[in-house]
């Protein structure tokens, strides 16, 4: 039953993917209104007569959600039967799940009555959640057979601090991105990394603000990144998943950098701009894991601290001797 349910994680992180990369579709080739104000029919049919290019991509990311998000409900009640003895099991089940149900309603929401730019870039980084908890989910099946083995694994207190400074600050990167996109700013600078234009100078529009903040933004997660690798190279070359989790996270957040300056300089290819949201997709997951690494090392770090207590309470009782008198 394990073997098929790790196949099942699987195909169901693979789907998540498609959700997440089929939403970025949609933004990009702006198809959200391709099924008209109708949700969850087509232009109010269950089969659509109009067919266009737009309600192509719209209704099959719908169908390919749902199906998906019926996997989600599926994998969630596995796991929670099959590995809920694991303490993170049941709190990624739900998370999951009330995720993937939120990010539903707010695109279902935005067709029916609209939204805001600024609600609707929050739209894909509630995506991202429910993706690495099922990611994670996935991770967790895998570590029965001890192939993500953690049991020992301690953390010191400034590599906890960014693991959590740098992934709250990933969703700052997504979501400004997804500003970029939804504000229509992607190519309102023409250069790369600085926004010229006709006048070198500081941004002078909404739109200039909006992409040079996320440019900003993105430039200073990979400093930060790189600067944790350079860490995890010098202190944590004993502990192979924080050591290799580290130098995958700065070869993603590279490649995240590279595509979007290609974006820019190819003027909004459609391929490189879904590899843009692959990287960062596959970016969130990895530093999802090292959220829960740390949670793993704060408990190992107090059975540690237990089994020291108890040696030193052991080595210094007192003895007793009987000397003659």
């Amino acid at each position: 039953m394990r073997r098929s349910l790790k196949w099942f994680a699987v195909l169901t992180t693979i789907g998540m993917l498609f959700i997440l990369l089929g939403g970025a579709l949609v933004t990009k080739t702006d198809s959200g209104m391709g099924c008209g104000r109708s949700w969850p029919l087509c232009n109010g049919e269950i089969i659509p007569t109009d067919i266009t290019v737009e309600l192509v991509i719209e209704l099959a990311h719908r169908v390919v959600s749902g199906a998906v998000g019926l996997l989600v409900l599926i994998l969630s009640y596995w796991s929670w039967k099959s590995i809920g003895y694991i303490r993170e099991t049941k709190f990624l089940s739900l998370l999951s799940i009330i995720f993937l149900v939120l990010q539903g309603l707010i695109g279902a929401a935005a067709v029916v009555w609209g939204q805001s730019d600024f609600i609707l870039a929050a739209h894909f980084g509630i995506s991202l959640i429910s993706f690495a908890a099922v990611f994670l989910l996935t991770l967790l099946i895998f570590e029965i057979d001890k192939k993500f083995e953690a049991e020992k694994l301690v953390l010191d207190p400034q590599m906890k601090k960014h693991i959590i400074g740098v992934t709250i600050y990933s969703f700052i990167v997504v979501y400004t991105g997804a500003l970029v996109r939804h504000v229509n700013a992607s190519l309102v600078c023409r250069d790369w990394p600085f926004c010229i234009n006709e006048e070198p100078g500081i941004p002078v529009s909404f739109h200039e603000w909006v992409q040079m903040g996320h440019r900003f933004a993105a430039g200073l997660i990979f400093i930060w990144i790189g600067y944790i690798t350079f860490l995890a190279i010098k202190n944590y070359k004993h502990q192979k998943v924080v050591y290799w989790g580290w130098i995958v996270s700065f070869i993603l957040v590279s490649l995240q950098v590279a595509a979007g300056a290609l974006v820019v300089i190819t003027q909004l290819n459609l391929y490189i701009a879904l590899a843009h949201a692959f990287f960062i997709s596959c970016l969130f997951g990895v530093l999802s894991y090292f959220i829960l690494l740390t949670s793993r090392s704060k408990k190992n770090e107090a059975l540690l601290h237990e089994k020291i207590e108890g040696s030193e309470k052991i080595n210094i009782q007192p003895t007793l001797s009987i000397r003659p008198e």
